[in-house]
């Protein structure tokens, strides 16, 4: 086989194993894997995932081929590669993989456009950038496109809005809308494995530090919750009247960036947006304060204006730690480059969580499939059918058993005669 960009194919043995391991971590991927085996619901079908090239995606991959799909799949950030499950993917089940942790933005581009050579007829996209490139520059593809689906909260603010420009031209499930997602991957999953990244980056002691989250969304509530857990003094800043009352009512500090810029230690933003962390935030922070994004794109902190405040360029001063000196002589330590933090220096999500997400995309896929010629240019929720069906799935494989309405409670829940 060489249809492939990975960085080194003798890694595979050990890909493999580690791919294993988190199979066992994934019980509903693998009753999904055993059904999609059996029927083959995505049967001539080629489908291109833009996902982050971690072990979970590598389990997705092979349900989605068990299911009959002509699969390819490229990395969606240029630091989340593991490149021992690329090399296993490749030479233990012949899927064409492109993703090299570390590549640049030019290579990064180009295997976009191989996965869009593969001419999908199911786009997986984690961050929109496949859908993105074929309206922009592939619109020839969409005659033969089913439709999409989305892993995340920026690549469902990038589509939302081609939707309402009127600009897409094809159907997308948003995954990031399913309560099994949102609800464990953003909140359990984002809260540990950036706590994860930071950690291993910098291998410092969160107890006792002023640790500064930047949007109070699902992600951002998950790692309060954990940096509260380990003993740091967290601070909220948020845009969002609602979010920011609850935070409070959570029992945090609530301020404005300007503010919390002045008294934090550790900064993490998780927003979706453009320079949360601007200049003159960075014109006011602690000597050796520390920056960090766990959102999907590197544009949350304005790393180019903090390059030019700064002397020189930046010192590498650990793997993913960048030393920037600014004028006075303070340092501001940004890390992994201000991308996904998570998976910059760490190893992304638990199995565990991503099994539901990754469940969410398999039968999201499966039904645009089933449901192709109802389907309007539109972004679409996953059916409450299949979010709630994944939460079944996930607590018989955990043996917890739920109580069931009785036919009574039904009627009286559907009725309106009866009260006080």
């Amino acid at each position: 086989m060489n249809n492939y960009d990975i960085k080194d194919i003798n890694q595979a043995e050990g890909g493999r194993r580690r791919i294993d391991w988190a199979e066992r971590e994934m019980p509903v991927m693998r009753q999904i894997r055993e059904r999609f085996a059996k029927e083959k619901p995505l049967k001539g079908l080629r489908v291109s995932a833009c996902l982050h090239v971690t072990t979970e995606t590598a389990n997705l991959m092979v349900a989605l081929q068990e299911g009959g799909a002509d699969i390819l799949l490229t990395a969606s950030n240029p630091l989340s590669t593991q490149d021992d499950v690329a090399a296993a993917l490749v030479n233990q089940w012949e899927i064409p993989t492109f993703g090299i942790k570390g590549e640049d933005d030019v290579t990064y581009k180009k295997h976009i456009g191989i996965a869009l050579d593969h001419k999908p007829h199911i786009t997986m996209d984690d961050g929109a950038d496949l859908v993105a490139t074929i309206h922009k520059d592939r619109r020839e593809l969409l005659d033969e496109i089913v439709g999409g689906t989305e892993e995340t909260t920026t690549g469902i603010i990038r589509l939302r809005a081609m939707a309402a420009d009127k600009a897409l031209k094809m159907p997308v499930i948003s995954v990031n809308d399913a309560m099994t997602k949102h609800f464990f991957d953003n909140r359990y999953g984002t809260g540990q494995s950036t706590i994860d990244g930071i950690i291993r980056a910098t291998n410092i002691l969160l107890a006792g530090k002023v640790f500064v989250v930047i949007g109070y969304g699902w992600c951002g509530r998950g790692l309060a919750m954990r940096a509260r857990g380990l003993g740091s003094q967290v601070v909220v800043t948020e845009v969002d009247p609602l979010k920011a009352l609850e935070a409070l009512m959570d029992g945090y500090q609530v301020m404005p960036i300007a503010e919390a810029a002045k008294i934090g230690d550790i900064f993490c933003t998780l927003t979706g947006d453009i320079n949360v962390i601007d200049t003159h935030h960075f014109e006011v922070m602690k000597d050796g304060a520390i920056v960090a994004n766990s959102g999907h794109f590197n544009v949350e902190i304005n790393i180019p204006g903090l390059a030019e405040m700064s002397k020189g360029k930046p010192k590498l001063v650990r793997p993913y730690v960048e030393e920037y000196e600014i004028g006075d002589g303070r340092k501001i330590n940004v890390l992994g480059e201000g991308r996904l933090i998570n998976l910059a220096a760490a190893e992304g999500h638990p199995a565990s969580v991503m099994d539901m997400s990754f469940a969410n995309q398999a039968l999201a896929a499966e039904y645009l499939v089933m449901n192709a010629d109802n389907l309007d240019n539109n972004v679409y929720s996953v059916p409450a059918e299949i979010d709630a069906e994944i939460a079944r799935m996930k607590l018989e494989a955990m043996g917890i058993e739920i109580d069931v309405l009785t036919g009574e409670q039904v009627k009286y829940l559907n009725s309106w005669e009866e009260g006080t």
